[in-house]
């Protein structure tokens, strides 16, 4: 999700930029909401369980995009399925650029021995280079964001009126443990922010094993909205348009909200911002990273599979009072 979410705000700049571009995004269809606020963007959703499934679906996507009459191919995921169907489109005559990831740069910048811990290019900066490899004027230095979202009734019934309060998001959670806050210094994060009067604390996750944990975390209290469960996908981009600021892992809804305008902190516990997966366009002062004078290995991984013994509990040398103070100089 959070490398989807990452080609938006390039995609975004490339129509603004470019007049008369016509632009179709291939990807699975859970991922169609994020293209929805761009002019001249045709979304075409992938049937990976059905018509597009295996070697012969790939074929077929081939087939299904060609009736589009596409001029250029930009493959922004660069994996095997990417890979075939590009070269289908460049063995067919069409010009085609794609996304170089990086990896040798963040292999060493992972690594235990002879660790360069330098950052490498940005992600957002490398698909901009994909598009001006086709020959595209791209410049993401001075962002255009779309308007927050208005909210509709069913979202409101959630989140009530904004009014003059403070929206603050936090998505606890990621696909690896080694990217997770420790829940009991996210409880003190979040009874803080909650303290006081003005604020309002939405808890984002999914699934049932997630949505009983942020019901531990909310404590019931007035002011912390368990968000998981209750709105649709679009729904809930729409409200994190509208927040002040999101508390996030290393992780997609740091992407999402970051795409939207929204300011965001992020937490790092074994991957680090350096690997390029910066929230787009957020200061590095944002991110706050695990103890490298205590945990000189740092980062061990670029998404956070890799597990090192003896550094389980990086994250807790992130102080919740860091953390809560990080978010308020945000919403100054």
């Amino acid at each position: 999700m959070g490398d989807v979410a990452m080609t938006v705000p390039v995609i975004r700049a490339l129509v603004q930029q470019n007049h008369g571009v016509k632009i179709t995004v291939v990807s699975r269809p859970f991922f169609k909401p994020f293209f929805d606020d761009i002019p001249n963007v045709h979304f075409f959703a992938v049937d990976v369980k059905g018509r597009h499934k295996g070697t012969m679906g790939l074929f077929k996507l081939y087939a299904d995009l060609r009736q589009l009459h596409i001029d250029a191919v930009a493959d922004l995921h660069n994996v095997l399925r990417s890979i075939v169907l590009r070269n289908l489109f460049a063995l067919s005559g069409k010009k085609i650029a794609y996304t170089d990831k990086g990896r040798a740069e963040k292999k060493v910048l992972t690594r235990a021995e002879n660790k360069i811990f330098e950052p490498v290019k940005p992600m957002t900066d490398r698909h901009v280079d994909t598009f001006k490899s086709l020959g595209f004027f791209v410049d993401v230095t001075n962002p255009v964001f779309p308007e927050k979202a208005k909210l509709v009734p069913d979202v409101l019934r959630i989140s009530g009126e904004k009014g003059n309060d403070t929206w603050i998001g936090i998505a606890p959670f990621a696909q690896y443990d080694s990217k997770v806050y420790p829940l009991d210094l996210m409880q003190k994060v979040i009874d803080d922010l909650a303290s006081k009067a003005h604020h309002t604390i939405f808890l984002f996750g999914g699934g049932k094993e997630e949505t009983e944990k942020l019901n531990h975390l909310s404590q019931a209290k007035q002011h912390v909205i368990v968000v998981a469960g209750k709105l649709t996908f679009k729904q809930e981009l729409d409200l994190i348009s509208n927040l002040d600021v999101m508390l996030s892992m290393d992780s997609g809804n740091a992407h999402i909200a970051a795409m939207l305008g929204v300011k965001v902190v992020t937490l790092w516990g074994a991957t680090h911002p350096y690997a390029g997966f910066k929230p787009f366009n957020q200061p590095i002062e944002n991110c706050l990273v695990s103890d490298r004078e205590k945990y000189p290995l740092l980062p061990t991984s670029v998404y956070g599979n890799k597990k090192v013994a003896g550094y389980e509990d990086v994250m807790r040398s992130i102080a919740p009072e860091t953390v809560i103070q990080k978010i308020n100089s945000n919403l100054a």
